[in-house]
């Protein structure tokens, strides 16, 4: 699979849990929910703090520094005062392994 980094393995994160890691030269969080992965960067595009520090709730994901709120599915912006939406990127299972694609969803 050209372009996906192997990240974690099935089982790496119960539902509901959020794990920093790296794909390529991308520093970004992947999250369980319910069983379904994504993937989403790690820097919150209010004050470049990390996400990974913040906290997950349902698919919302809270950044720790000033409480701006993104969707991890879309990267939309769901409470300010972030204005611009994360990078969301492509998650693919092969077996047992969890990866990531190394370049962000258009």
């Amino acid at each position: 699979m050209e372009g996906f980094v192997p990240v974690a393995k099935i089982g790496d994160l119960e539902p509901g849990d959020m794990k920093l890691v790296e794909a390529g030269d991308e520093r970004i969080v992947l999250a369980n929910l319910g069983g379904e992965y994504f993937a989403f960067s790690d820097t919150c595009t209010h004050m470049e703090c990390s996400l990974s520090d913040g906290s997950i709730d349902g698919e919302i994901v809270e950044c720790p520094c000033h409480g701006s709120q993104f969707s991890v599915k879309t990267g939309a912006v769901e409470n300010g005062p972030a204005v611009e939406a994360i990078a969301v990127y492509p998650v693919r299972i092969q077996g047992r392994d969890i990866l990531v694609g190394a370049r962000p969803l258009a």
